[in-house]
């Protein structure tokens, strides 16, 4: 269903009434019109900037200028040699700030090795005279270190300070599409900054913002960045419509090879959408006892799996029927577990990589849906117990958990449930079944390469369960 609200207040009429009466004016979100690209940021301007104590100019500079960005620097910003050195040992042109008139693309900002409240005055001083220039569908991204037990009083403190910093800049760009998220980096991640950067800066994060993403240390890193899936073998579940299929569709756009599972009464769905990418169906209930077995045979050793398939079956706890609360545990969650289970080992090749859908619901809670709310809860905890299996063979599982999507679900609710639902964020919309599709595809992707047991929230950082 469209957004008829985003609509009317794009038009000039639209925008004069919705100042005039105190209300938000979504921006139109730039979003990503094909597949991942060598040089996605060919032509646009990356300002960078580091704290004088970062310890991670060189593998960042060098994450940039591999994507064709033109890269600037304040001549007068106090972090400026880090940035300078790293520019120097890679061959890299750096170009000054002009001033007033230039309105960079992104900001990126090393902030690793501030351990004060007066360390964090450089973000200020880099941030605060270029945020307001920021071009409109900007990128902000600020980095630090992963911290562990051993980390000073005064490293854990700047740490959770970035994070307040980006959680609140982001509510203050959101009106012009513009995004922040913070990167934390843990040892040895410096290496697969470049991927991470990719995503988070280009049109394919559009709905994502305010959210902080670890990267650590992996086997196997990025190389090409074109065709990421080009070979490989992909299985997604509740494929036939909605967010199901926009995942395969665009798992496929990237090179995989797409099978599509849903129930045997969608198979005449399944069948369009498959046909439509050049992917084949398999009619199989996610619960069925022999659901795992049935994969591995028909489908052979799986380099991606997409846990997708999920249900609502909403009622106040005191008015929940038992077999209620049973379907959406098994659906949900139990499905995921059992197949998982029996795919483990030789069902999936060495690297494989799991996504599962979680749910916004699951980190804040909904009211009449305890069942739904402890299934996406568990998934989130599922994925962080699992990633260390994972990380053994150099694979990888994560999720995704949406906020408000446009889908055939949300457009059933009343108007002003749907109303709401779509502003309370900072981008002042809801999102698109692409906008999760584009989250899968970057975890099923090497772009990720080095996040493991993370769940990502695409909610256009919802106001809900911040």
């Amino acid at each position: 269903m469209s957004d008829r609200f985003l609509e009317f207040s794009q038009t000039a009429f639209g925008k004069q009434l919705s100042g005039l009466l105190g209300l938000p004016s979504p921006p139109r979100l730039r979003r990503a019109t094909g597949g991942y690209a060598e040089q996605p940021l060919a032509g646009r301007a990356v300002m960078v900037g580091t704290a004088p104590t970062a310890t991670m100019a060189n593998p960042i500079v060098g994450a940039l200028g591999g994507t064709g960005a033109e890269l600037f620097v304040a001549p007068d910003h106090g972090g400026l040699a880090p940035v300078k050195a790293a520019a120097h040992e890679q061959g890299l042109v750096l170009k000054g700030d002009s001033g007033e008139g230039f309105s960079p693309n992104a900001l990126v900002f090393d902030a690793s090795g501030i351990d004060s409240a007066g360390g964090l005055r450089t973000l200020y001083d880099f941030m605060q005279p270029r945020v307001s220039r920021l071009s409109a569908h900007g990128r902000v991204i600020v980095i630090t270190r992963a911290l562990g037990s051993d980390g000073s009083v005064g490293e854990r403190t700047a740490a959770a300070a970035l994070r307040g910093f980006v959680r609140s800049l982001g509510k203050e760009i959101g009106r012009k599409g513009s995004t922040v998220n913070l990167l934390v980096v843990a040892g040895g991640g410096e290496t697969n900054l470049a991927g991470v950067l990719r995503f988070f800066l280009s049109e394919h994060s559009a709905f994502v913002t305010g959210q902080v993403l670890e990267v650590g240390a992996s086997q196997l890193v990025a190389k090409a960045y074109s065709g990421q899936l080009a070979g490989k073998l992909a299985l997604v579940t509740g494929a036939a419509r909605g967010i199901g299929a926009s995942i395969a569709q665009t798992l496929a756009r990237e090179g995989a090879q797409v099978i599509g599972m849903d129930r045997p009464q969608e198979e005449g769905a399944l069948g369009e959408t498959m046909g439509r990418i050049g992917g084949r169906g398999l009619a199989l209930d996610v619960t069925a006892k022999d659901a795992g077995d049935r994969i591995l045979s028909e489908c052979g050793p799986l380099d991606v799996i997409v846990h997708n398939a999920g249900v609502t079956r909403d009622k106040m706890l005191r008015n929940m029927a038992p077999h209620l609360w049973d379907m959406v545990l098994d659906i949900n969650l139990g499905s995921i577990m059992r197949i998982n289970e029996r795919l483990a080992g030789d069902g999936f090749k060495p690297g494989a990589r799991v996504v599962c859908i979680s749910s916004i619901g699951g980190i804040a809670g909904n009211v009449g849906q305890t069942n739904y709310g402890a299934t996406k809860a568990g998934i989130i905890g599922y994925v962080d117990a699992l990633a260390p299996e994972f990380a053994k063979r150099g694979g990888a599982i994560n999720a995704v958990a949406p906020g408000f999507i446009e889908t055939q679900m949300t457009a059933a609710m009343p108007l002003m449930n749907r109303e709401v639902g779509r502003r309370l964020n900072s981008l002042s919309q809801g999102g698109l079944p692409i906008d999760i599709a584009e989250a899968v595809t970057f975890f099923a992707s090497s772009l990720s390469t080095g996040v493991n047991g993370q769940t990502l929230r695409v909610c256009g950082q919802s106001f809900i369960g911040a």
